[in-house]
């Protein structure tokens, strides 16, 4: 495997995993909404990197400062599909790929500890910026979905990060065409699917989403992520049960999306006091995703704190 990128952490993230918990960050998305960054529009989060990179960078380090120890880059709907889109060409794509690593590990370096920097892999439903992200099923083929992945894992890794954050996968077909990829470049991946009623989006059951990963040494953690914090508990034990890895949990807050009216809705249920109870299952890297932010990571890092968080 690639040693970490240039001003990169001491060691592997594998090697911190093994020695106790990590802590993630929290949705990049809403802190940047409360830097009053506008967020509409099909590209979302991945439009600063080329019209506000500072405000990307003003992010990260508010979550570095909050204790994150994994920071997520913004190239989560990110795609060169949708870059060219908006009239720009694929040397300039690749250029913004490898930028949001650079961000991210710029904010990394604000404190003098270890930081790790996983470059974001969301699935083909995030880029069809449609909600079908949390459907899966897209009626594409897994070697169809490996052509879509390809040149943005290719340019993610040509860049350094620490890991590939395999994220918000829906489906156990798309979990195998980003395996398939990731196994190209050699760094190190999480996978983390979504997960609805103890099953993935796409109606799974999680034994057989889970078991992708077993004996696969690339894969340095497999949980889940984007769900609701009630659906947690259950997806870390199958996890730590069937995949033989260090279980990765970041849920929402709580709050429901409602895809076609673009806004969430009801009141956020995650409190830091659950990630005691997702230890205890087997996580080892544990944050927040949507409407989580530094305050709610704070948190995270005074209740891991008290336990086995040595990562860093």
């Amino acid at each position: 495997m690639r040693a970490p990128g240039p001003g990169g952490p001491s060691r592997p993230l594998a090697e911190a995993l093994a020695g106790g918990v990590v802590l993630l960050d929290g949705g990049l998305s809403n802190q940047l909404e409360a830097q009053g960054c506008d967020l509409s529009g099909e590209l979302w989060s991945a439009r600063l990197l080329a019209d506000g990179p500072e405000q990307i960078v003003a992010a990260h380090t508010a979550y570095v400062r909050a204790g994150a120890q994994v920071l997520i880059t913004a190239g989560y709907q990110a795609s060169f599909e949708g870059f060219a889109r908006r009239g720009t060409g694929r040397e300039e794509a690749a250029g913004l790929f490898a930028r949001s690593v650079e961000l991210a590990r710029r904010a990394a370096g604000a404190v003098d500890r270890d930081v790790w920097v996983a470059a974001s892999v969301g699935p083909y439903g995030a880029v069809r910026a449609d909600g079908s992200e949390y459907r899966g099923r897209y009626g594409l083929t897994v070697r169809e979905l490996e052509r879509f992945h390809r040149p943005r894992i290719e340019a993610l890794a040509a860049a350094g990060p620490d890991v590939l954050a395999l994220e918000t996968v829906p489906d156990v077909d798309e979990a195998r065409a980003l395996l398939r990829v990731a196994a190209e470049c050699g760094l190190p991946v999480w996978l983390s699917y979504t997960v609805a009623g103890g099953r993935t989006r796409a109606g799974q059951p999680l034994d057989e989403a889970f078991a992708l990963v077993r004996g696969n040494e690339q894969v340095i953690a497999a949980g889940v992520n984007c769900c609701d914090p009630a659906e947690a508990e259950d997806a870390v034990r199958a996890a730590a049960e069937v995949a033989g890895k260090p279980v990765v949990v970041y849920p929402n807050s709580g709050e429901r999306w409602d895809a076609s009216a673009g806004a969430w809705s009801g009141p956020p249920t995650f409190a830091p006091a659950l990630a005691d109870t997702w230890r205890r299952s087997g996580a080892r890297l544990i944050g927040g995703c949507c409407r989580v932010g530094p305050d709610t990571i704070a948190g995270l890092a005074a209740v891991l704190g008290g336990g086995d968080r040595r990562g860093g």
